[in-house]
């Protein structure tokens, strides 16, 4: 597991979310054998959390844009404020 978890390391997001993605469409198929299913949900979780830390690491960046020179926030908005 720790091979795909350094694997998972170098990609990125749209990488992720392109294997989870596959993933997704293989479980719903039903086609699977049930240890290939719990691989492939196993797998399918260390994708999605690589994808949300990857999230998170964008929504810090845009934060820290929005900051002011000073490092005090100015009109900081939430991530997904509309």
């Amino acid at each position: 597991m720790n091979d795909k978890a350094s694997d998972l390391s170098q990609m990125t997001f749209e990488d992720a979310l392109k294997a989870l993605e596959e993933v997704v469409r293989k479980l719903e198929t039903g086609e699977v054998a049930l240890d290939e299913s719990i691989s492939l949900y196993e797998r399918g979780e260390l994708l999605r959390k690589h994808c949300q830390a990857r999230l998170d690491a964008a929504q810090a960046r845009i934060e820290k844009i929005v900051a002011g020179p000073d490092g005090k926030a100015a009109g900081l908005e939430s991530f997904d404020a509309g």
